[in-house]
């Protein structure tokens, strides 16, 4: 084999996850390629960084100046150890918790580029490529080390963003910063004049607009009443919220029956919300009935849907005296209740009416329709056919003017013959901002009313999300919409600059390096094809791939980044017409595993499975042709199902890799919406892979029945090191497949001496992949998954027993401490239950559904004791078919009766000192969340219901046990707050 590479060997798996979640912290800056637009999914700077790092550097590179090189400048682990203990005890610390910057902002520095051309052994021209870029990490990451950077996408909104976060940067400089300025200064002159007249004047020295908030609205089918629709009116967290006030104007029957709005003060003056689970109902005292969601969307549908303004946010200064007595001010952030000024919707309808037919004929806002055909179809249903549709009439007058603005200071700089290529690129950043616009300014975006403090953006979760009220920024007030979004992508363009082209400590030097003895890399290299299909680049041509690939069916990128396309295309289309060509964004040659695609077939989700293992094999073959014989390719994955992990290493194993080496990385912050109390994955897995020797088919392989017990050697082997570096729960299922992997791929393709029982027929609409993966002798990589579940399930089990004897335990007990403890949540994918139902020994449908829990669409819900009671499915109270039964029926006691009734169970059963309870009620304690009590975090909903569940039965044990109770392990990381 050709010489192992450090991430073969090892990984500061502990520090890489501090500081990937370091980079993204709440209240800090993110990096700038991650604020310049909206990208799905990326990949941290350090860690990126340091896939690319380690893949190309030897095993026997020295590890502190690799870590050096990172960023990485002290001990992250001491310093999270210090942030989490203040956290448990509540007491504050001296100075600062971090005494080093985030590594992603550090710069190679002349030690590290001698380290690094040593280590290298003085090689040039290295090249790295990532066939599937996306928003730009691994590539800018390479590009800053000083390698050759070659990055491609698919989709064209990609590639632009590509164009601006690695090409611009690296090619221009500091002239790109000047040349966005004296664009944007242009552009704002004429957008002022030209958008003025469509906003009041809400600006004076004491005060200032800042947001209208605006409520769908229907008619009561039963009363005509105008109901505005929100599924509550808080406002901010200080319980400021809004009071409805139906009204009926003339009083005597259904016309003129409306809403006004007072802002209250208080949680307990607030309104109800007038809309839950789709339904609405309607707020009039004499009505008060219900409307049906199929009411609301066949209104919606014919037109009929409407939108009420009911508050607006504004800022107002206010003085104070500091404790030196001194007059300061400072602006805070205000409610009132509309006014009539403040509604001009009729004015701008007309205005728009007028705009619309010369803009038509101009295609300057969008007239695609929305896909019927896409996963997430919620605008259509709502009444939004249209992409110009998710935009209210002042929105669309207000981006179109926009657009309008873009064409003509373009066709004046062509006509003009300016049209250089640096402001080419302005005028593609500048492009980038009105993005940032309509990201922040549409029918889907929203007023945070968690904290109060600004408008959330369409996509601070990966879909096309209905808002039932809405928010709409003041776009020309000095500071927020055009002036916020400029000034962002000029703050991204100059720190992108800085951060590819440092100068040094005097300010000299313009170069990628400033070092005059250092050689530049060569320019980057941004393309836009399938990356199955990569003919510009040569056979054996780059040293690494480095790939974060499309995840599955989790992201549907180029469905979400229509959303874009549909603008772009008029504005940053017109200076790069080569992206821009056709109607929407390529979804056929798109590699994820997107059902939509098959609607029409039996078996949909299973044919897009297919689609996007033959899509992913098609791009690694393309990666095997053109790394060199020595090369290394890493992959970056993220997701914990493990028919994507099945999807994935088939492909790879199919073009011709081998896994050498697996490492999980904490990446993912918790608090976005599409992770946040979600049983996602927050870990990376680092596949590293290797270009598999060409073996003689007489060679003789093992059986899977010979190989599959060194699988799960394998995997205990491992199981350790990753328990080390803090993997848990979804994560360390996710950590145990790289080790799987790696021994089962070195002996591919792989068969069995037994077949395995199948269906004896195949379901309605099984796809090819579907009969492939049911060959009777074939072993696929999901067998080798299967076996790392089942080993990381004996481990578990082992330790959250305890001293009881883990065997006592039966398989539906077993199934329910593993789901808690795999998920932390009790909604997660059907799928996954099935898979870990497998590795428990249960049958999903026979033992557990209607038992334990319920299949809701395509997610499995746990029951808790209350539920569980509520449908009478607690089972039999003896335990005699499964100890959580009897787990349950305790805590049921304990919850609705007394803790007296409880133990008067157990002592009627008898169970306290049966093995299988005293086993079963330890796992459960281990993985049942603790309520606030403990941990100080606000839980609700379904999850608030287990903790309940978790505090009765801690108080039960207590008094089983007596003096040799054992508090929780779980408990241990908590601590109350100090008084």
């Amino acid at each position: 084999m050709a010489d192992r590479r450090l991430i073969e060997e090892w990984l500061p798996l502990a520090a890489l996850g501090i500081e990937s979640t370091r980079e993204r912290t709440p209240m800090t800056p993110f990096p700038a390629p991650n604020r310049l637009h909206v990208w799905w999914a990326r990949r941290p700077l350090v860690a990126s960084r340091a896939a690319v790092l380690a893949s190309l550097l030897p095993a026997d590179a020295d590890r502190q100046s690799f870590l050096h090189a990172l960023g990485i400048h002290g001990d992250p682990v001491t310093s999270r150890r210090r942030i989490d203990e203040a956290k448990r005890t509540g007491r504050r610390f001296e100075g600062e918790a971090y005494d080093y910057p985030r590594a992603f902002k550090h710069a190679l520095d002349a030690g590290d580029r001698e380290w690094l051309q040593n280590a290298l052994m003085g090689q040039r021209d290295i090249s790295v490529l990532d066939p599937t870029a996306g928003g730009g990490s691994i590539p800018f990451e390479t590009l800053r080390l000083g390698f050759g950077a070659i990055a491609n996408d698919l989709n064209p909104v990609a590639s632009l963003i590509l164009r601006a976060t690695v090409e611009w940067p690296a090619q221009y400089g500091s002239a790109l910063l000047s040349e966005f300025n004296a664009l944007a200064d242009r552009f704002v002159g004429e957008r002022d004049r030209r958008l003025a007249p469509l906003y009041p004047d809400e600006t004076a020295p004491e005060a200032y607009l800042t947001t209208w908030l605006w409520a769908r609205t229907v008619r009561c089918p039963h009363c005509e009443g105008v109901v505005p629709l929100s599924p509550n009116w808080r406002l901010a967290a200080d319980g400021t919220g809004v009071c409805l006030l139906p009204e009926v104007a003339d009083g005597s029957g259904s016309e003129g029956r409306g809403c006004r709005f007072e802002i209250v003060q208080s949680t307990a003056e607030q309104s109800e919300g007038t809309v839950a689970r789709g339904d609405g109902r309607c707020p009039f005292p004499d009505c008060g009935r219900v409307i049906g969601g199929g009411e609301i969307k066949q209104q919606a549908q014919a037109g009929k849907m409407g939108d009420q303004l009911f508050a607006v946010v504004f800022k107002e200064k206010v003085e104070y005296r500091t404790k030196s007595g001194h007059l300061r001010h400072k602006w805070v952030r205000r409610f009132r209740a509309p006014e009539p000024s403040d509604d001009n919707s009729e004015e701008i309808r007309a205005r728009l009416a007028e705009k619309m037919e010369d803009w038509a004929a101009l295609n300057i806002v969008p007239s695609e329709e929305f896909p019927e055909d896409a996963n997430d179809t919620r605008p259509i249903q709502y009444g939004m056919p249209l992409w110009r549709d998710l935009f209210s009439p002042r929105q669309l007058l207000c981006h179109g003017t926009s657009v309008e603005v873009f064409r003509d200071l373009l066709d004046a700089d062509r006509d003009a013959g300016n049209l250089t290529e640096v402001r080419r690129a302005a005028f593609g950043y500048l492009a980038l901002a009105l993005d940032k616009c309509l990201d922040y300014n549409n029918r889907c975006s929203y007023w945070d009313t968690i904290t109060g403090r600004g408008v959330r953006h369409i996509f601070n979760r990966h879909d096309f999300s209905f808002v039932w009220s809405y928010a709409e920024m003041a776009p020309l007030v000095a500071g927020l919409g055009y002036d916020w979004a400029i000034r962002q992508v000029a703050k991204c363009v100059e720190e992108l600059t800085a951060m590819v082209r440092p100068k040094t400590v005097n300010g000299e030097g313009e170069g990628l390096f400033p070092d005059p003895a250092t050689p530049s890399p060569p320019a980057p290299v941004v393309t836009c094809v399938p990356g199955a299909t990569l003919d510009h680049l040569d056979d054996a041509s780059v040293d690494a791939v480095i790939m974060d690939p499309p995840y599955y069916d989790n992201v549907m990128y180029a469905e979400l980044s229509d959303f874009f396309y549909v603008w772009l295309k008029r504005t940053a289309g017109r200076v790069f017409p080569e992206l821009f060509r056709r109607r929407l964004t390529d979804k056929k040659n798109e590699a994820v595993a997107n059902p939509a695609q098959f609607s029409e077939q039996k078996g949909a989700k299973a044919l897009a499975g297919w689609e996007y293992r033959t899509r992913m094999a098609a791009i690694f073959a393309e990666c095997r042709r053109v790394l060199k014989p020595d090369g290394v390719m890493t992959l970056m994955f993220t997701h914990k199902a493990t028919g994507a992990w099945d999807a994935v290493a088939t492909g790879l194993l199919d073009s011709g890799f081998s896994v050498t080496a697996s490492w999980p990385v904490s990446t993912e912050s918790e608090g976005g919406l599409h992770i946040k109390n979600k049983a996602a994955a927050k870990s990376t897995i680092f596949l590293v892979c290797r270009p598999r020797p060409s073996t003689d088919d007489s060679e003789e392989k093992p059986w899977w029945e010979d190989l599959e017990p060194k699988v799960a050697e394998a995997v205990r082997k491992r199981m350790q090191d990753f328990e080390n570096t803090g993997v848990s729960r979804v994560d360390i299922y996710l950590a145990a497949f790289g080790p799987a992997l790696e021994e089962f791929s070195r002996h591919w393709p792989v068969k069995r001496a037994r077949p395995r029982e199948l269906p004896k027929e195949l379901p309605p609409g099984a796809s090819p992949f579907d009969r492939e993966r049911w060959d009777p002798y074939r072993a696929t990589p999901e067998d080798a998954l299967l076996v790392a579940r089942r080993e990381v399930k004996r481990r578990v089990l082992d330790r959250l027993t305890g001293d009881a004897k883990r065997s006592e335990i039966d398989r539906r007990t077993d199934f329910f401490v593993m789901a808690w403890h795999a998920f932390g949540a009790p909604v997660f994918p059907y799928d996954e239950a099935l898979k870990l139902a497998r590795a428990a020994g249960a049958d999903l449908d026979r033992d557990l559904v209607g038992r334990l829990a319920e299949k809701k669409g395509a997610d499995l819900r746990l029951w808790d004791s209350v539920q569980r009671a509520g449908k009478a499915r607690l089972g039999s109270a003896d335990g005699s078919r499964a100890a959580i039964d009897r787990v349950h029926h305790a805590a049921h006691l304990a919850r609705t009766e007394s803790l007296t009734a409880a133990l008067e169970l157990l002592e009627r059963v008898p169970a306290a000192d049966e093995p299988a309870f005293r086993a079963a009620l330890a796992a459960v304690l281990e993985v049942l969340p603790p309520s606030s009590k403990h941990t100080g975090r606000t839980l609700k909903g379904e999850i608030e219901s287990a903790s309940n569940d978790f505090e009765a039965l801690l108080d039960l044990a207590r008094l089983l046990a007596g003096k040799e109770f054992r508090e929780p392990r779980q408990l241990k990381l908590w601590q109350p707050p100090a008084a």
